[in-house]
């Protein structure tokens, strides 16, 4: 960067002499100075490169981090998002990535001198593209049905929370402030004011989790905490964007009173309620609109550019651009394409959301994380935080038909913080006041990530606490019963989630109102009176939970969509042709016959199989694959192997037998290798009897493997020398080599 500033300085200098004395004008003509440009341009692109360079080490190794200590979190019970914001923190600036290594003087992530603070530019503009994902997505998750019709009590418990929670932290800023030795003007000062928006944030997808797990989706509580939960969220967003409202004022250098202060929150309110409302009204039209740019992955990501695209127009109001990306996503949501553009940005949502969280805390300095006042001022401030969720939202309760223990209850499951709380403590850690300061810096920074981090942690062991004593929670006896849990296997995950997704529709045809808690929660509910379901995949198998009186209901239309299932499958004439696929598998060479040599394993290889019936072979072959280690349930994998060959023998031409099966029994995919050189009665293709036998299992996820190995083998297989040389072979290395050398034997038989 200071080579830059040289040039262009000399460059300047160069010009202006050019223009002004007849000399310079001799020496420097502007062929001349074109060409220094072009020479210096030279080092520029030198330097964006390396910047480039880095980011792309940057990125590797947060993508590795995040992932190993989100997985790691949620090993413990802990949400992935708290690993993934101790990975940042651990490989942030301010430790690890700091250290000094060849080629990285200051670390992988150290900075001199970035306007993003702890990290580099370039890295906090990814993260802000990620922070819109992440609020986009929130959006298309909100019910905006039932934040407009379901619930008042849920409404008036979310306005109490977010009221109470806002003036708690903001007040609680006044406290702390001083002790952090920061100025404060009062109870509107900017920080004040972003302490407590961030007090405000619920993460809901926690609370949900906890609740299914004790069946406690559809009590009182749990209908009335996830309602509420839906108001917090927008009215921390409305919050939100009254006071970067404020921010870009101050940012302008305008002297704010409090009638300026109260116009500027009008102004930023107004444009956030007329964008929402236009892109509500607008949304059908939006929905076909994007549906113009081809499949579901098409339309999906171009509404993910509308969401950028409305970022962009908030962040030029000085409203947040996250705001933005959540009113899209909070518009799309009533649409019918909502779901569908839920799933197909999940990969996207998986990749970027992570890298989010881990930048987040590598912006955390650990040397005043620690220290004795950011401590003393962060348990403060958490206490104050998990004493306004209570009162705010368990006071109201009480007045709502709740007992005690039942606000009690409410105000626990609105207890933790997250996403939202660290996207707001981002924006003030890089957003300016009035004289050019950070208004969140490193010590204010630590408050947050801490209450974050604590109301986090605390919330499930309270909630799970309350939840365990017995007594309803309301005063009077509701119709409601006690919550059943209803669990269907399908032996078969893809089917499981189809089934998920027809009921998903089902039930907004039938006037439900149906919300996914969180994307990568996994959990639905679907809301209409007072009927309550919940609904979740655990593996192949579908958990609904719902009350007794609508079990009957649920189950019913569990029925009517295997039933039409079973239908579709049978109306699928072109099954009946199937077999038509696998002739001429094995009747050319196919591209990828380097695939195969990665899975072969002497120790799984037999030039002579004992087994004379089709079963005894395939038992002989299992016992072969079980010797690769990657067998952890032989039952479960030979079970997968038979009613794969009772739906369609493997048996091809040739002589040729692929047995295979996809299951969980197996780690990951092996493959095992038979000769008999009589044959068996296979059911083969073409009626001869099979010699040569590949036997491959693969696991139910990942499982991508499976059909370029097949395509590998039976390709090797075609050329009648290679087959013949098999037949010949005398031991497993003999197999292998005539494998790996087949293009060499093909040639040595040619001639």
């Amino acid at each position: 960067m200071t080579f830059q500033v040289v040039f262009l300085l000399v460059i300047r200098r160069l010009i202006w002499y050019n223009s002004f004395t007849k000399k310079s004008a001799r020496i420097f003509t502007d062929s001349y100075i074109k060409k220094i440009i072009i020479i210096g341009s030279c080092f520029f692109t030198m330097d964006i490169t390396e910047i480039i360079t880095n980011l792309v080490f940057q990125l590797a190794i947060i993508i590795f981090a995040a992932r190993i200590f989100g997985k790691l979190a949620a090993r413990v019970g802990i949400p992935s998002v708290l690993g993934e914001l101790i990975a940042g923190i651990i490989i942030g600036p301010f430790a690890l990535g700091g250290i000094a290594l060849p080629g990285f003087p200051n670390g992988f992530f150290g900075v001199t001198d970035s306007a993003a603070g702890a990290v580099s530019s370039e890295l906090y503009a990814f993260a802000q593209i990620a922070s819109i994902i992440l609020l986009f997505a929130s959006g298309l998750e909100t019910d905006l049905s039932l934040f407009i019709k379901y619930s008042v009590s849920g409404g008036i418990i979310g306005v109490g929370g977010v009221l109470v929670s806002f003036f708690f932290g903001a007040g609680c800023a006044m406290f702390i402030l001083p002790i952090l030795g920061i100025e404060c003007s009062g109870l509107f000062d900017i920080k004040c004011l972003f302490l407590g928006i961030m007090s405000t944030a619920t993460s809901v997808g926690i609370t949900a989790r906890i609740l299914s797990d004790r069946k406690k989706m559809d009590s009182p509580e749990g209908v009335t905490i996830l309602a509420a939960a839906v108001f917090d969220d927008v009215l921390g967003i409305v919050l939100l964007a009254v006071v970067m409202g404020i921010v870009g004022a101050m940012g302008s250098g305008q002297t704010l009173s409090g009638g300026k202060i109260g116009i500027i929150a009008l102004k930023a309110f107004g444009i956030w309620l007329a964008a929402t409302v236009i892109f509500i009204l607008l949304s059908k039209k939006i929905a076909r609109f994007v549906r113009f740019f081809g499949d579901a992955t098409d339309f999906s990501i171009a509404a993910l550019g509308i969401a950028f695209f409305l970022a962009g127009f908030f962040e030029k109001q000085s409203i947040a651009m996250i705001i933005g990306a959540y009113t899209t996503g909070l518009a799309l949501s009533g649409t019918d394409i909502a779901p569908v553009i839920q799933e197909k940005i999940h990969s996207l949502y998986k990749f970027f959301v992570p890298v989010f969280f881990a930048v987040t805390g590598m912006s955390v300095d650990v040397t005043k994380l620690f220290s004795q006042k950011v401590l003393v001022c962060g348990g403060i401030y958490t206490v104050i935080a998990v004493l306004s969720k209570l009162l705010g939202c368990g006071l109201p309760a009480l007045g709502l038909g709740f007992n005690l223990k039942g606000g009690f209850r409410i105000g626990a499951g609105m207890i933790p913080r997250g996403e939202v709380a660290l996207i707001i403590a981002g924006i003030g850690l890089t957003a300016k006041d009035a004289a050019g300061i950070p208004i969140i810096n490193q010590d204010l920074f630590g408050v947050v990530i801490l209450m974050t981090l604590v109301t986090t942690l605390v919330a499930p062991p309270i909630l799970s606490l309350s939840l365990s004593v017995k007594g309803r929670g309301t005063r009077k006896e509701v119709s409601s019963s006690e919550s059943q849990q209803f669990q269907w296997d399908f032996q078969n995950q893809e089917l499981t989630q189809l089934v998920l997704d027809l009921l998903y529709r089902d039930l907004r045809a039938e006037g439900f109102f149906v919300q996914m808690m969180n994307i990568d929660d996994g959990i639905i509910t679907a809301r209409r009176g007072e009927t309550a379901i919940s609904l979740q995949t655990d593996g192949s198998r579908l958990v609904i939970e719902t009350a007794e009186e609508d079990m009957g209901f649920i189950k019913g239309e569990l029925y009517e969509i295997m039933f039409r299932l079973n239908k579709s499958m049978q109306s699928l004439s072109s099954l009946k042709d199937a077999q038509s696929l696998q002739q001429g598998l094995a009747s050319a060479e196919n591209r990828v016959t380097d695939s195969m040599t990665r899975y072969l394993n002497k120790d799984c290889i037999s030039v002579d199989l004992k087994g004379s019936t089709k079963d005894e072979i395939l038992e002989e072959l299992l016992s072969l694959l079980c010797r690769s280690g990657n067998i952890e349930d032989r039952e479960m994998v030979l079970n997968a192997l038979k009613e794969r060959e009772a739906t369609m023998s493997t048996g091809l031409e040739k002589g040729i037998a692929i047995p295979h099966a996809k299951t969980n029994g197996v780690k990951e995919t092996c493959v095992a290798i038979g000769l008999k050189k009589e044959g068996i009665d296979f059911n083969s293709l073409d009626g001869q009897p099979a010699k040569i036998f590949i036997m491959l299992a693969s696991p139910i996820e990942n499982s991508g493997p499976q059909m370029r190995a097949m395509a590998a083998f039976s390709g090797a297989l075609m050329r009648d020398e290679v087959r013949a040389a098999l037949m010949n072979a005398e031991n497993a290395e003999s197999v292998i080599e005539i494998l790996e050398e087949r293009k060499s034997i093909i040639t040595k038989y040619r001639k």
